[in-house]
C-alpha cells in the first residue's frame, strides 16, 4: 500500500508538471505593456491572459514560429506609457499604436528590437526627444511619429537607417537644423513630411538626391531660412513640394519641379520672389540672371539708362505725366464699364428671364469686383494683393472667366450664399460666397483653405480654388448636379412627383458616406471632424454616388457663435436647375443629428460624426424625418427606432414602406440597422470608428 501511495504521489507530481502551463517570456513582456496602458477599453486586450502558453492568440499580436513579430493596436484609446519590455521581443518587426492616448518619452530600450521595420506612433501624446539609439534600427522602413509632442532636434543617427522609405514627423515641436547629409544617408526615402514643427536653418541641398520621393515633400510651417537650393530641381517632376510658411528668401529657382508646385507651395515666405509667385525679383536678388534682368523695364534700355542729371530729370517728369494720364483713362474706363454692366445685366434679366434677379446678379458680379485682374499680376504678403488662387493644376479658368459667367442663386445660410456658375467654356462650378468676416487674418484663412484644398476623395466635394480680399471670400467647388440626400429621401417641397430610392442605391450611399468620412478622419491633412453631417450636406452625383460637402467651413468664417445657431433663408432655385437643395430651419434640425455629448463638451470628437452618420442611416432606411410625430408626441428618430425595437415591433414597422416589398433584402437591412444603432450609442466610447464601419460595410455582399 505504501508503495502504491508513493507511486500515486509521483504520478500526480509528474502530471501537474505537464498540465500546468507557464507563459513564455514574450508573453510576460506584453503583459508588462498591458499593465502600463491601464486605460485600455475592456474589449481590446481582454484576452491577454497569463494562463496562455504564449501570446500568439492575443488581440493585436501576430506571431511567426511562436515569436511575436507584430503588435498592432491602433484606435483603442490605450492610455499610459510605452513599457521598455517591448524591446525584449527580439523578433518584433512591426509596431502600430497610432491614435491612442499614450504619453511620456520613447524608452531607448525599445530599440533593442533590432529587426524593427515599421514604428507607427502617430496621434498620441508622446513627448521629449527621440533617443539617438533609433539609429541602430538598420531594417527600419517606416517611421511615423506625427501628431505628438516630441521635441529636440532630429537625431543625426537617424541617417544610419538607410532602408527608411517613409519618414513622417509632422505636427511636433522638433527644432534645430536638418543634418547636412540628410538627403545622402536616407537615399531610399519615398515619403517625407516634416511640416508643422519649428525646424530652422537652411534646407540641405542634399535633399535633391532623394530621387525616390513620391506624392508630397512637405517642409511647410517651419522656420527654414536662406535660399531654396537649386538641387531640388533634380527631384521627380511629379513630386509636389510644399515650402509654404517658412522664412525662405531670394529668388525661386526656375525648374520644372518647383514651377509645377504652383504659388501655394511658396506662400508665407515674405522674402521670396520669382515666377511661381508672380512677384518680380529685384536686381539684388537675381544674381546676374540675364533673362530676369531683360524683363525689368528699368534695366532693358542698356546704355540709355545712364544719362546726365538733366536728362534723368526730364525722363522722370515725362514718366510721371504718362503714368497719371494712363491712370485717368483707366479710371474713366472702369466707371463706364461698371455702369454699362449694371444696365446690361438688368436689361438681360428683364428680357431674357431665368437666373437670379438683378440684385443677386450684381452681387456675384459687382460686389466681388475687388478681385481685379491686376491683382493676379502681383502676389505679395499684403493680403489686399491676393486674388484668384487655384488649388488644382487642372483648372482651366481664372477670375475673369468667373466674373463673366452666368450665376444662379441656389441658397443662403448663416455661412454665406451659394451660386451655380456656368462658365463660357462649358464648365459649371459651385461658388460659395462666405459671410462677413473681413477681420479674419489672411494667413489663418489661407492655412485652413489650403488644407481643405488638399483633400481629394471620390466621396468628398473637392475645393478647386478660392478668392480672397479683406472684405470678400469665395470658395469654388466642383458642381455636383444631382441634388442633396435630403431631397432624395423626402422629395422636394412643392413637387408632387417623387421616386423612392431603391435599396441598392441606398446601400451605395451608406457605403460611400462611410468611405468619405473615414478619409476625413484618418487620411486628410488635419484629420478633419465634419461637425455638421446631415443629409443636406451630402450631395449626389449622376450615378447617385454620395459626396460629403461643407467640411471645414466652420474654420473659414469669423462667425463661430452664429455658425452654431445657423439659420437658412428659404430660397427657391430656378425650375430649370438640377441642383436642388432642401431648405430648412437648421436650428430646429441640427440637434437631431448632433451627438448628445456635443452640447456639453467643447472639444469636437470624431465620434460626433459617427453619431450623425448613424442618424442619417436611420433616416435613409426609414424614410422618416429626424423628428418623428407619434400622435401628439414628438421624438427624435433614434428614440423612435429604439422604442420600436424594445416593444417588439417587426422590422417592417421601421422601414420605408417602399423597401418592405423586397423580402430578399431583409437580412442586409437588419445588419445596417445594427450598425446604425451602434453608431448612435449614447456613450461615445462605445461607438465604433467610422473606419471600422467602412471596412465592415465593404465585407457585405
Amino acid at each position: 500500500m505504501a508503495l502504491h501511495l508513493v507511486f500515486l504521489a509521483f504520478f500526480l507530481c509528474h502530471s501537474s508538471s505537464v498540465l500546468v502551463v507557464s507563459l513564455n517570456d514574450e508573453g510576460f513582456a506584453l503583459l508588462s505593456f498591458k499593465e502600463a496602458v491601464g486605460g485600455y477599453q475592456d474589449w481590446s486586450l481582454d484576452n491577454w491572459n497569463s494562463s496562455d502558453a504564449n501570446p500568439c492568440s492575443w488581440n493585436g499580436v501576430t506571431c511567426k514560429e511562436e515569436k511575436v513579430i507584430s503588435l498592432r493596436i491602433p484606435n483603442k484609446m490605450l492610455s499610459g506609457f510605452l513599457h521598455p519590455a517591448l524591446g525584449t521581443l527580439v523578433a518584433l518587426r512591426h509596431v502600430n499604436l497610432r491614435n491612442n492616448n499614450l504619453y511620456g518619452g520613447l524608452p531607448s530600450e525599445l530599440f533593442n528590437a533590432k529587426g524593427l521595420q515599421s514604428l507607427v506612433l502617430s496621434g498620441n501624446s508622446f513627448s521629449g526627444p527621440v533617443p539617438p539609439e533609433i539609429g541602430t534600427l538598420n531594417y527600419l522602413q517606416i517611421l511615423d511619429l506625427s501628431n505628438n509632442s516630441f521635441n529636440g532636434s532630429i537625431p543625426s543617427s537617424l541617417g544610419q537607417c538607410m532602408r527608411l522609405k517613409s519618414l513622417v514627423l509632422s505636427r511636433n515641436t522638433f527644432y534645430g537644423s536638418l543634418p547636412v547629409r540628410f538627403g545622402i544617408d536616407l537615399i531610399s526615402l519615398q515619403n517625407l513630411n516634416l511640416s508643422f514643427n519649428i525646424l530652422s536653418g537652411s534646407i540641405p541641398s542634399s535633399i535633391g538626391n532623394l530621387s525616390s520621393l513620391q506624392g508630397t515633400l512637405d517642409l511647410s510651417h517651419n522656420s527654414f531660412n536662406g535660399s531654396i537650393p537649386p538641387s531640388l530641381g533634380s527631384l521627380p517632376e511629379t513630386l509636389y513640394i510644399d515650402l509654404s510658411y517658412n522664412n525662405l528668401s531670394g529668388s525661386i529657382p526656375v525648374n520644372a519641379v518647383l514651377l509645377n508646385s504652383g504659388p501655394t507651395a511658396f506662400i508665407g515666405n515674405p522674402l521670396l520672389c520669382g515666377t511661381p509667385l508672380k512677384v518680380p525679383c529685384s536686381s539684388s536678388t537675381q544674381d546676374g540672371n540675364d533673362q530676369s534682368l531683360a524683363q525689368d523695364p528699368s534695366l532693358s534700355s542698356g546704355t540709355n539708362s545712364v544719362r546726365s542729371g538733366k536728362g534723368s530729370s526730364y525722363s522722370s517728369v515725362m514718366t510721371i505725366t504718362i503714368v497719371f494720364a494712363v491712370a485717368g483713362i483707366c479710371l474713366m474706363g472702369l466707371v463706364f464699364t461698371y455702369w454699362y454692366k449694371k444696365v446690361w445685366t438688368c436689361k438681360g434679366l428683364k428680357h431674357g428671364g431665368g437666373g437670379c434677379n438683378c440684385k443677386e446678379t450684381l452681387t456675384i458680379k459687382n460686389e466681388i469686383s475687388c478681385f481685379r485682374k491686376d491683382y493676379l499680376e502681383t502676389l505679395s504678403e499684403n493680403p489686399e494683393n491676393y486674388g484668384f488662387i487655384p488649388l488644382d493644376s487642372n483648372i482651366d479658368f481664372d477670375l475673369e472667366n468667373l466674373l463673366r459667367a452666368s450665376a444662379f442663386l441656389l441658397g443662403k445660410s448663416g455661412i454665406g450664399i451659394l451660386y451655380r456658375v456656368a462658365l463660357a467654356n462649358g464648365i459649371t462650378v459651385a461658388v460659395r460666397r462666405l459671410g462677413d468676416g473681413g477681420s479674419q487674418r489672411f494667413k489663418e484663412f489661407q492655412t485652413e483653405v489650403e488644407a481643405i484644398g488638399k483633400v481629394r476623395h471620390p466621396n468628398i466635394v473637392s475645393l478647386r480654388a478660392y478668392c480672397w480680399s479683406v472684405d470678400e471670400k469665395l470658395l469654388i467647388y466642383d458642381y455636383i448636379p444631382n441634388g442633396d440626400l435630403a431631397t432624395a429621401i423626402h422629395g422636394k417641397a412643392g413637387i408632387v412627383s417623387y421616386k423612392p430610392l431603391p435599396w441598392p442605391v441606398r446601400l451605395r450611399i451608406i457605403k460611400g458616406m462611410a468611405k468619405g468620412l473615414a478619409f476625413l478622419h484618418e487620411f486628410s491633412p488635419k484629420r478633419y471632424i465634419h461637425g455638421s453631417l446631415k443629409p443636406t450636406n451630402v450631395l449626389l452625383r449622376e450615378n447617385m454616388e454620395p459626396c460629403i460637402s461643407d467640411f471645414g467651413i466652420g474654420q473659414l468664417v469669423n462667425i463661430s457663435e452664429e455658425y452654431l445657431t445657423e439659420q437658412t433663408t428659404p430660397v427657391t432655385p430656378q425650375q430649370s436647375s438640377p441642383y436642388h437643395f432642401t431648405t430648412a430651419n437648421l436650428s430646429s434640425t441640427r440637434s437631431y443629428y448632433q451627438a448628445p455629448e456635443a452640447s456639453k463638451v467643447t472639444k469636437p470628437s470624431q465620434k460626433w460624426d459617427v453619431y450623425s452618420y448613424g442618424v442619417v442611416i436611420l433616416e435613409l432606411i426609414s424614410g422618416k424625418s429626424p423628428m418623428v410625430q407619434m400622435g401628439s408626441l414628438k421624438m427624435d428618430i433614434v428614440r423612435w427606432i429604439q422604442l420600436s425595437i424594445d416593444v417588439g415591433k417587426p422590422l417592417s414597422a421601421v422601414l420605408d414602406p417602399f423597401l418592405t416589398r423586397n423580402l430578399e433584402i431583409e437580412n442586409e437591412v437588419f445588419l445596417i440597422i445594427k450598425i446604425a444603432l451602434a453608431c448612435v450609442h449614447k456613450n461615445p466610447d462605445k461607438r465604433p470608428s467610422i473606419k471600422y464601419v467602412s471596412d465592415y460595410l465593404d465585407r457585405l455582399a
